[in-house]
């Protein structure tokens, strides 16, 4: 009846109608809850897909061909490792194929976020390979190969492509196929050999290393060199560092940059050498290590360009900022570029060219530049983060005029850039080389009408496995379908520059602070110019200069290298150890200390000794003494207030310098002794004495005069007595002469007073032996 009252049009009561609302919101409620559940389960799913997108980690170890064609087949090969809390079920492994990228920053942006999901991902390739996995748990790892038909990826115009690596799967909480791991990498895309002009490649291959060598030498005639430590031989070794950068060097289209320091350092070791072994030396043991590097070394860059950095690759920021406030210090890169040239011509045998400077990562400002160039080398080796171009849309040619003569090669800093990581995990190599062959791609496809010459300057030291991805990445660009290697940097210098182009060297202020931070302070440059001064002074002195000389002045150049960046400790230490050395040789030649010289009378000599215990002589010195108190103590004849004289010591001897002096008064008198170069120069620490002045009194005076008058009395006594007795020997035997009477002889038996003769008689008899005839 309600129905049909309802539908005739009746009103119902308020008792009823209230009822019926109920009723409605009771039966209408679940249905309400169940639509709310329905449309927030795609997004809550969503959010645990944001958060559990990445609970598997997707690596890529080996991706083959770099740069595929369209009849190859690419292979990838990786690792998915489940980092979530929840293991998965149901996964499989495959490819998604993304949109090309439109330009260089688009690139950088798809490196940025590689393990992240993108709107540019795609869908997996249909019918495109897969491997699955029925359960990975968590912590668990599994490798995968993939490999698909180029001809399947759907790949459009020439440029670079995103491509995907992803893991699909369920976890307990998500019971539904969803993407849980991811990895992108680029593909670069050039079937054929570009229409237009390929971009000219110029890679620097540093052979550049730390510090090795300390000043120290062994006083043979060789001069036995001592290292700090051996650890240079296991850099030459079969696998090292250096040994790498050599075997594929040799077999890249490379540019060689060469620190002459590290080419003198490993001929040191090919023969007898000494490393520290705390307070011993020990001998070293890398000369067959040696010999076969250098001999490696010279094979691989003969007819090659190679380019000789200043001896000991320099600081030239550390230089421009704080170096320049110390006299001298300029003189050092000075001397640095004069030796390069001849150290890598010696060795390897091959001229090089000294014309460019390279500072740190690329970064200049003007003051940096001045220095780069003041000795000489006109082209400075920068980087397009620091002489940035923001006004192009292209990548311009990295030669251009930046005044004054100076020219600057702008080194492409994305390219320089690209291996400076962990290159040891095969996933992080294996990304880095796709970056540099697409940003060398994406370099040509800007502007395939115009030829650009582009230089790679990488990280002065790489390590193995950096190496080892740079020519991975090199020996991918053989085919030369978009670049082609320019090897001589001198070409690269000399090409046309863009008009285009920013010349304008960077301010100060753009100089990063982060590089600023690293330089070598102000105090290490007065410690070099300290050592600097404390060789000049001793080098004066030597007769065998030479064997000082050279040593010292490397290791001044070793002070001021690049290598002690990040390591500050080490280089005070090593200033520290040089100056220490230098000046322990110094004082081996000195004064022997005395304290207290008597002189008894008004005159006497004063004897000062002078030391050398260096191996080889000493000459050119003064010794020089000089009394306090020059009017009771004066020297020489013309009774100076100073005396002088010259000092000359062989090796390992001591010389007695003799003084003569006059006193005027009784009592001590202090008097300075000092050793002096030729030209007024003090040598040493002043020796300070005594001189103890005894003069003669007049009671000993009279004494000595008494004595001398006795001895005088004596004589005459007893060379009357003699005369006396020759008178009686001479008398005749008949009385005639003197002394006779009536014809008998007159004898004197002699004076009761005379003394009895202290001489025996004489006689005619031959003297034996030892006796004294007096005639």
């Amino acid at each position: 009846m309600a129905e049909a009252a309802d539908s005739q049009g009746m009103t119902p009561s308020p008792a009823r109608r209230w009822f019926r609302r109920t009723a409605a919101l009771l039966v209408g409620a679940p249905l309400f809850a169940g639509l709310l559940s329905a449309t927030a389960a795609p997004a809550a799913h969503a959010a645990e897909d944001a958060v559990s997108g990445q609970s598997v980690q997707v690596s890529l170890d080996s991706m083959a061909p770099k740069a595929p064609v369209k009849s190859d087949t690419l292979t990838i090969s990786g690792t998915v490792t489940n980092k979530g809390k929840q293991a998965v079920t149901g996964a499989h492994v495959g490819i998604r194929m993304g949109q090309k990228l439109s330009g260089r920053s688009a690139i950088d942006e798809a490196v940025n976020h590689s393990d992240s999901p993108s709107g540019n991902d795609g869908a997996e390739i249909s019918d495109g390979p897969t491997v699955t996995f029925a359960k990975l748990d968590t912590g668990i790892s599994q490798e995968f190969t993939l490999s698909v038909p180029v001809a399947k990826l759907g790949l459009g115009d020439d440029g670079v492509y995103q491509l995907g690596v992803a893991l699909s799967g369920q976890t307990g909480h998500q019971r539904y196929d969803q993407v849980l791991g991811i990895q992108h990498t680029l593909l670069p895309w050039q079937p054929d050999a570009v229409e237009g002009k390929k971009s000219q490649l110029t890679f620097l291959w540093p052979l550049i290393s730390t510090s090795h060598l300390t000043a120290q030498t062994g006083s043979d005639a060789q001069q036995t060199p001592v290292f700090a430590d051996d650890s240079l031989a296991r850099d030459i070794g079969p696998g090292g560092r250096l040994e790498q950068m050599v075997s594929l060097g040799k077999q890249l289209p490379v540019t060689w940059v060469i620190d002459p320091d590290l080419l003198a350092t490993v001929d040191a070791m090919t023969r007898n050498y000494k490393v520290k072994d705390g307070d011993t030396l020990v001998n070293g043991t890398g000369q067959d290590l040696a010999k076969a590097w250098l001999s490696a070394l010279e094979a691989a860059v003969q007819g090659e360009k190679v380019v000789a950095l200043p001896f000991a690759d320099p600081d030239l920021a550390s230089l421009a900022h704080h170096g320049r406030d110390v006299p001298g210090s300029l003189g050092h890169l000075q001397t640095a570029t004069e030796v390069a040239q001849k150290t890598i011509d010696t060795i390897l045998h091959v001229t090089p060219t000294v014309d460019y400077s390279w500072p740190v990562d690329g970064a200049v400002d003007p003051s940096i530049v001045d220095v780069a160039t003041s000795a000489g080398a006109h082209n400075v080796i920068a980087r397009s983060d620091s002489l940035r171009d923001t006004a192009l849309s292209y990548t311009p040619t990295a030669a251009r005029p930046i005044g004054a003569g100076a020219n600057a090669l702008v080194a492409d800093a994305r390219l320089s850039t690209a291996f400076q990581g962990d290159m040891s995990m095969a996933n992080t190599s294996t990304l880095a080389v796709q970056q540099f062959l697409a940003q060398t791609l994406a370099i040509t496809l800007q502007d395939a009408d115009k030829q650009r010459s582009v230089v790679v300057a990488p990280q002065r030291m790489p390590t193995v496995s950096q190496a080892q991805s740079m020519a991975a990445a090199l020996h991918a660009l053989d085919p030369q379908r978009w670049t082609q290697p320019l090897v001589d940097l001198t070409a690269a210098a000399t090409a046309k520059p863009d008009p285009l182009a920013t010349t304008r060297v960077p301010g100060p202020g753009a100089y990063p602070d982060a590089l600023r931070q690293q330089e070598l302070p102000l105090n290490a440059f007065q410690d070099m110019k300290n050592t600097q001064g404390t060789l000049e002074r001793f080098k004066v002195i030597l007769t065998a200069s030479d064997r000082v000389v050279t040593p010292f002045g490397n290791a001044i150049n070793r002070e001021m290298s690049t290598s002690w960046r990040g390591n500050s400790g080490g280089a005070q230490n090593y200033r520290s150890g040089v100056q220490l050395y230098l000046n322990g040789l110094a004082d081996q030649v000195h004064l022997i200390q005395k304290s207290t010289a008597t002189m008894s009378g008004r005159s006497a000599t004063i004897a000062v000794t002078v030391q050398n215990k260096l191996v080889q002589g000493v000459d050119h010195l003064v010794l020089r003494i000089q009394p306090k108190s020059p009017t009771r103590l004066q020297l020489g004849e013309d009774g100076a207030a100073i005396g002088e004289q010259p000092v000359k010591v062989d090796g390992d001897r001591s010389q007695s310098v003799k003084f003569t002096a006059t006193a005027n008064a009784n009592g001590p008198v202090p008097v300075t002794a000092r050793l002096y170069t030729e030209d007024g120069t003090p040598y040493g620490e002043p020796m300070e004495f005594t001189v103890q002045v005894s003069e003669i009194t007049s009671t000993v005076m009279l004494v000595i005069a008494g004595g001398v008058l006795l001895l005088v009395l004596a004589g005459i006594r007893m060379y009357t007595h003699r005369k006396r007795a020759t008178a009686r020997d001479e008398v005749p035997e008949d009385g005639d002469g003197p002394g006779t009477s009536n014809g008998s002889a007159d004898t004197d038996p002699g004076q009761p007073s005379d003394p009895t003769p202290d001489t025996g008689p004489e006689s005619g008899a031959t003297p034996g032996p030892g006796e004294k005839v007096d005639h």
